[in-house]
């Protein structure tokens, strides 16, 4: 378990000392050589302005898995501009339009607002590229004839685990966190 810091792109450089642009950072820089090494995986990524839990596996099955939608729900805490509007969250779980399509998600819970701020957590069963971001762009104040703009995006929970660990820092899962992700694959049915 990662908790990525922003600027740091999930993505796996030729060698851990290069790195394809100058001034780039990728998330292996912050973990041992071995994981680099050992050709662990990311489940899923965020992009380079979010923030968050990461999780790293060595087994690409498991790592498909992982990443098929609605095995593994990922709730993310998201600070936004622009006023939101009562009906929002509603139309988020219902779908917004957006240019890659209609985008969902599970839950959706306004934690907190200040003047034209708000603090939401969105929980997502599929999540596709930019998603939560697009969504948000998606929705408009009517008032103020604009749309709504991610600030902040954190990754704060994948299925049972919790981000426990400082920005920048990683550890590895008990045997218990383990135990409770393996949970949240299906198994296969037989034929």
């Amino acid at each position: 378990m990662l908790h990525k810091p922003k600027g740091y792109e999930v993505t796996r450089p030729k060698t851990i000392e290069s790195q394809s642009y100058p001034g780039q950072k990728t998330v292996y820089s912050l973990l041992p050589p071995e994981f680099h090494a050992g050709r662990w995986m990311p489940v899923g990524r965020l992009d380079k302005d979010s923030t968050g839990l990461l999780l790293f596996v060595k087994e690409g099955a498991l790592v498909r898995q992982l990443q098929k939608p609605h095995n593994l729900d990922k709730v993310y805490e998201v600070l936004v501009w622009g006023p939101l509007q009562s009906w929002h969250p509603e139309k988020m779980m219902a779908g917004v339009e957006t240019p890659i399509g209609l985008l969902k998600a599970k839950k959706v819970e306004v934690l907190g607002e200040s003047g034209p701020q708000a603090l939401v957590r969105v929980v997502l069963g599929e999540g596709k590229n930019r998603h939560i971001r697009r969504m948000f762009a998606g929705l408009r104040d009517f008032k103020a004839n604009q749309h709504m703009n991610v600030l902040e995006l954190k990754r704060t929970q994948m299925g049972p685990l919790n981000l426990d660990v400082e920005s920048g820092t990683w550890r590895f899962l008990t045997e218990t966190e383990t135990e409770g992700l393996l949970m949240c694959i299906p198994l296969k049915k037989k034929r």
